[in-house]
């Protein structure tokens, strides 16, 4: 046995060292290292191709227009020239009062909209996953059949509901001697913070409602044998555990609240207090289809998308810091 042994361990080792072997095994590696970039690019493909498409070559277009602009030599009768001209379209845009404006305007709309959002559909998501709301599917569906209508329909809806004469609701109002200006400088923001709460609640409740299924049930049960009520069990339970999800709708809300344009759009036929210029996209729209200002569109368009950037990038810092100082 001994001899055996002996005889076997030289043997192993000249075929370790064997340069044939090395080479082979080599080989294999990078084969087996190909195959599975392949997989990743295969599956990955498709993602960086919408992305290149549908955002990159966008914003790179922006960026480039925002440099450059139409320039008519000779009182305006001569032919167009494009010119380099730097960052001026950024400082007109910077220094444009209805530009910043709008900014203002968005500020203002996204500190009604977004709290009322996050906290409207969780209380509705932890409502239906309760128990206490009975023909829960039923209810799931009514909340959400308003984010199936399109958002100019939506707006038009509204835009009945609140044009005096022809509202029953203004009508109601007035029977009880209440006078309501829903599209006064008052209420105009208001007004379309409901128009968007209206559309757009159910799709976030079930993002919330879907969250709350994946809770363990044990932690539920655990607390209710604690002797936690059902709204101790809401929000110190089952809300720490869905966070994850209401930063991602906290920070998708953002994004779109920054995007304002349909609602404030329509309802400009109607009010006098929305302007061409009340939100940022619609500056935008102003410039380029407007005003045929291409350049002042790219650059305001730039810098609406820095500001998301920078908004979306400070909400998810403090959401992580805020998470690590609670691990700790």
């Amino acid at each position: 046995m001994t001899t055996t042994a002996q005889t076997r361990v030289p043997t192993d080792a000249s075929r370790a060292g064997d340069p044939a072997l090395s080479a082979a095994g080599r080989r294999a590696r990078r084969t087996a290292k190909r195959r599975r970039f392949g997989a990743v690019a295969v599956l990955m493909g498709p993602f960086f191709v919408l992305l290149t498409t549908v955002f990159l070559i966008p914003v790179g277009t922006a960026v480039h227009l925002s440099f450059y602009s139409d320039d008519q030599p000779g009182l305006g009768f001569g032919p167009e020239n494009t010119v380099f001209v730097g960052l001026r379209g950024y400082a007109a845009v910077l220094t444009d009062p209805t530009f910043l404006g709008g900014l203002g305007t968005v500020a203002l709309y996204c500190l009604i909209y977004i709290p009322l959002m996050v906290v409207g559909a969780l209380a509705l998501a932890l409502l239906l996953d309760s128990g206490v709301v009975r023909l829960r599917a039923l209810a799931q569906l009514g909340l959400f059949l308003p984010h199936a209508v399109p958002g100019i329909i939506a707006a038009l809806i509204w835009l009945y509901l609140y044009t005096p004469g022809i509202s029953p609701i203004i009508d109601l109002f007035a029977r009880a001697d209440i006078t309501i200006d829903f599209l006064g400088i008052h209420a105009v923001v208001p007004s379309i913070v409901n128009i968007a709460l209206w559309s757009n609640l159910g799709y976030n409740m079930v993002v919330f409602y879907a969250a709350l299924q994946a809770v363990p049930r044990e932690v539920i049960e655990a607390s209710v044998v604690d002797g936690a009520g059902p709204v101790r069990t809401a929000l110190q339970v089952k809300t720490p555990l869905v966070r994850a999800s209401i930063v991602m709708v906290a920070i998708f809300t953002l994004i779109w609240a920054l995007q304002l344009f349909t609602e404030p759009m329509l309802l400009s036929q109607s009010s006098p207090m929305i302007s061409s210029r009340f939100s940022p996209s619609m500056y935008i729209y102003d410039a380029a289809f407007t005003r045929n200002n291409y350049s002042l569109a790219a650059a305001a368009s730039v810098v609406l998308l820095v500001c998301t950037i920078a908004l979306s990038y400070g909400v998810t810092r403090f959401t992580s810091r805020a998470d690590a100082e609670e691990a700790r």
